[in-house]
């Protein structure tokens, strides 16, 4: 009579399942946003207070459209972040200057939030519709206004004021904005806004 073999005590694999695979982890990256601004005070306080799914790290410069620009050249040299924004407005810049920033921040595959005049026109348009060109410090008069009280660039808590009206002001920017084609021209077009794109983008992580 045959013997039958001794179990080893070594467990079988399951059928189908292959040897040597190891289960792997993985985890969802999240998306890396670069935003480097013309204002030292007014837009990165607003822009870091979204509350965002992403690793947002906002920069102010204090430098012209073309030193924003450049500024995002070299934070972004190493290639750490997903996506590069530069934020910046037409103030008194030269006309010729303020285009060329945008069509090389482009040409570099960031984006451009840009406002002519003012970044305070995004603010503006929180309330109301606003298609006349008005100088700086009378948009800062609209907002005291609007708010009822005296409205201060370095406000850290100006996002929290605004916030529920978020979805007017991007309706009111995309209407103004597409008053202006099909020939728009962003240093000529006053008013005007693109950063209904960004926080269009930082909504949607």
């Amino acid at each position: 009579m045959a013997r039958r073999p001794k179990p080893s005590g070594r467990k079988l694999p399951d059928k189908g399942k292959k040897l040597g695979r190891r289960a792997t982890r993985t985890r969802e990256l999240r998306p890396r946003f670069l935003i480097v601004c013309e204002g030292t005070e007014t837009e990165p306080n607003y822009f870091s207070r979204f509350r965002v799914n992403a690793v947002v790290k906002v920069i102010g410069t204090g430098r012209s459209p073309q030193g924003v620009v450049k500024e995002a050249e070299n934070l972004e040299k190493r290639g750490e972040y997903t996506e590069v924004w530069v934020v910046f407005d037409r103030d008194q810049f030269d006309a010729e200057d303020f285009n060329a920033a945008i069509e090389k921040a482009k040409n570099n595959g960031f984006k451009v939030a840009y406002s002519n005049q003012a970044f305070e026109l995004w603010y503006v348009l929180h309330f109301d519709y606003h298609d006349t060109a008005i100088s700086r410090d009378r948009y800062q008069e609209i907002l005291s206004n609007k708010l009822g009280r005296r409205y201060r660039k370095n406000d850290p808590l100006i996002y929290d004021y605004l916030e529920e009206k978020q979805p007017d002001a991007i309706r009111n920017a995309k209407r103004l904005i597409n008053s202006y084609f099909p020939n728009h021209n962003p240093a000529r077009d006053d008013p005007c806004t693109t950063v209904y794109e960004l926080v269009e983008r930082l909504n949607g992580t």
